[in-house]
């Protein structure tokens, strides 16, 4: 799923890497958490697609934690999306599919979750046609 999404062997893309992977974790827990049922399932989600961005099974936990207190700390998702609206609209849409599945987790979306990612849309540079297709395709996926 995100092949194009590993480690290099410099030290500045390894650096770029994880503050990439940091803030888009980080984005993941704020939209699991902001219907207040930040939940097991959602939990889940975000730790296999950490391992679908190449994460080592062992460090997931680790990861999640310290983007759970960054989450925390921050008071604008622009502290997330900064790094992640520089990235490949293939990145992009690919997290824009992860937090659609977060929030479909439970099987629908509230106000605060769907007005969340009308922002995101347009804080990632990503056009309305195209956050709707992946809307679409995340809920005829799960009515499955």
């Amino acid at each position: 799923m995100f092949n194009f999404f590993k480690k290099n062997e410099s030290k500045d893309d390894i650096k770029n890497y994880d503050k990439l992977l940091s803030k888009t974790v980080s984005l993941f827990i704020h939209a699991a958490k902001i219907d207040e049922n930040y939940t097991s399932k959602e939990k889940e989600i975000i730790k296999k697609t950490l391992i679908q961005l190449g994460v080592d099974e062992s460090k997931t936990d680790k990861i999640m934690s310290t983007a759970e207190i960054n989450e925390e700390k921050s008071n604008q998702i622009l502290d997330f999306t900064k790094e992640i609206k520089n990235a490949d609209n293939e990145f992009k849409t690919k997290i824009i599919e992860v937090l659609w599945n977060i929030i479909y987790s439970n099987k629908e979306s509230d106000m605060y979750e769907t007005n969340l990612m009308r922002r995101l849309g347009g804080l990632l540079y990503l056009d309305d046609k195209i956050m709707g297709e992946i809307k679409e395709k995340v809920k005829k996926k799960l009515t499955k």
